[in-house]
């Protein structure tokens, strides 16, 4: 990176901050040398952790407040009351245009009611979607919305697209990403009135993406697409059973291997292919859930991360802002609105 880059960091979120967060922009120093940070948080508790890391202390400026937000507060509560919390003030330095991206590890629904309020949403974006990537068979792939949505209706679904497959190009890393809408079937006439119509128009072939089609669910680990657009209550739910799945798997390849002693010298042999998958599905390494559709990059870090996992969450911000995330947003909705919208009368068929 040669490009200038300041990045907000709320020091005072997440289960083990501010360690945590000091030292994974330490990290993350390493990666991006001519990188600056302002740390938002106690002077008190910021002050003796940084002075062990001289070199990240040359490129850090704290900014002190002895506010912060707990993880059990309500969103609501947190936008009256925490105007001067470090998260807060956080996100206004990007608003002002000190930073150029924010990372937190607070919580969440304050984070992204206060980004919202604050950056306020890209013109041509009715919502903001909370995307991140995981693991496949052939390679990562990116998935929106997490969360943030319960319910989309068509237009939203698009804008989803849009934004899913420039995280794709500008994190990923991806030339021509293959986006898909998450259905019950492949079918064009399977899903309901919202995915149809979405899929109509990203369809057409002035779309500014690469539309792959309607994905099912064990399309996803397998990779059939690299961007996943649905709704955030499936989407959440979605991502929480392929957690849930890996966790299970994990305990019973564990149990496995201390099952016998013929297990155990077997593991010993397999020790070095083990230790590649452990690596390859480490939750850490994807870690950084972003507030797509926001007027500025804001990326979650996971509240129980370690130094590392905060690390890769910096990382998304910086590579969302060096490969300019928000102006090729503002491109492809341009060239979205110019589409017409879709006409569909048929009517609604079974799921299976």
């Amino acid at each position: 990176m040669t490009e200038r880059i300041t990045i907000a960091l709320d020091a005072m979120g997440g289960d083990r901050a501010p360690d945590v967060v000091i030292k994974g922009a330490s990290i993350a120093l390493q990666r991006f040398p001519e990188a600056k940070f302002l740390l938002f948080g106690d002077e008190a508790q910021i002050k003796p952790i940084l002075a062990k890391l001289p070199r990240l202390a040359e490129h850090t400026e704290i900014r002190h407040t002895d506010e912060w937000i707990s993880g059990d507060v309500k969103p609501s509560v947190a936008l009256r009351t925490g105007r001067r919390s470090s998260m807060r003030l956080a996100i206004d330095a990007v608003a002002a245009g000190e930073a150029d991206c924010v990372v937190s590890a607070g919580n969440t629904g304050a984070l992204m009611a206060m980004a919202k309020m604050a950056l306020r949403m890209l013109p041509g974006i009715d919502r903001p979607a909370m995307a991140s990537f995981f693991p496949t068979q052939r390679g990562e792939s990116v998935m929106l919305d997490l969360g943030a949505n319960v319910e989309c209706d068509a237009e939203n679904l698009v804008q989803f697209a849009l934004m899913g497959d420039v995280f794709a190009r500008t994190v990923l890393g991806l030339q021509e990403p293959r986006v898909g809408l998450l259905n019950v079937g492949s079918e064009e006439m399977k899903g309901h009135e919202a995915v149809r119509s979405a899929a109509l128009r990203l369809r057409s072939p002035d779309a500014p993406l690469n539309f792959h089609g309607f994905v099912e669910g064990d399309g996803i680990a397998a990779g059939e697409v690299d961007v996943i657009v649905t709704d955030g209550f499936t989407g959440n739910i979605a991502v929480k059973t392929a957690e849930g799945t890996a966790r299970l798997f994990t305990e019973f390849l564990r149990a496995s291997l201390r099952h016998s002693l013929t297990a155990r010298i077997g593991y010993l042999f397999a020790h070095s292919a083990l230790r590649k998958l452990r690596a390859r599905l480490d939750p850490r390494r994807y870690n950084g859930a972003v507030f797509l559709g926001l007027a500025g990059i804001c990326v979650k870090s996971h509240g129980s991360s370690d130094a590392l996992g905060f690390a890769n969450a910096v990382g998304v911000a910086v590579d969302m802002k060096i490969n300019g995330f928000l102006v090729q947003i503002r491109d492809g909705l341009s060239r979205l609105s110019a589409l017409p919208a879709p006409q569909e009368n048929k009517p609604q068929s079974a799921a299976l």
